[in-house]
């Protein structure tokens, strides 16, 4: 089915650390200054539902939590995501702009947890019915820099949302390795952009990737 007939579905993916939320927030602001009608979501989390079940998923006392809970938990978010707000923003025409989508659960889980791509796909059809981003900006940074400003954050806002961010080098190695090919595999969605810049350079960088796919050529 095609459920982006009318509006624009952009995703943002990364590393944590990669500066991808504040280059969401920047994009969905300069395409405001153009008089589009945009809405933002981010995941796990999005509606309040999915807080819920964010506040389970980060927690960083939840150390038991398996890989597969992980993995469902994170599509239960998405899914009531998905329906509450995201298909119905489509519908009406608007730029949904989605910090994270199906793919962080490809890299996370299925490379980096070690899932499988198939598992990850099979409960994407049950959760997301057939809605795939139009175009995905994954900002790529090495591992190391990029556990480095997630760790800086999260001291500066001393939250108990750390659990994923506690995961060894290794684990983040794997998941940059798993964006990289998704990326490989989808280039017409998937566009790779340098996190390792400015702010302002990677925004242009950005800004690049988008403009064609919602009419500002």
């Amino acid at each position: 089915m095609s459920t982006t007939s009318r509006g624009v579905f952009i995703t943002f993916e990364g590393l944590d650390g990669t500066g991808k939320t504040t280059q969401m927030r920047r994009l969905a602001e300069r395409l405001r200054a153009v008089g589009r009608d945009v809405f933002e979501s981010a995941e796990p989390g999005g509606t309040p539902i999915g807080q819920q079940i964010r506040r389970i998923l980060l927690d960083h006392r939840n150390h038991e939590l398996c890989a597969t809970a992980e993995m469902l938990l994170m599509f239960a978010a998405r899914a009531q995501n998905v329906d509450q707000w995201i298909l119905p923003a489509l519908a009406a025409g608007k730029i949904v702009l989605s910090d994270r989508f199906t793919d962080s659960t490809l890299a996370y889980q299925g490379v980096a947890r070690g899932l499988g791509a198939d598992v990850v796909l099979d409960v994407d059809r049950i959760a997301c019915r057939g809605l795939v981003p139009d175009l995905t900006v994954c900002l790529d940074i090495d591992p190391v820099a990029g556990l480095a400003r997630a760790h800086s954050r999260n001291r500066e806002q001393s939250g108990v949302e750390t659990r994923l961010d506690e995961q060894d080098l290794e684990f983040y190695r794997r998941v940059r390795e798993g964006y990289r090919q998704i990326a490989s595999d989808e280039p017409g969605r998937v566009k790779l952009v340098d996190g390792s810049g400015t702010v302002e350079e990677i925004e242009g960088a950005v800004w690049e990737c988008v403009r064609g796919a919602v009419g500002l050529e």
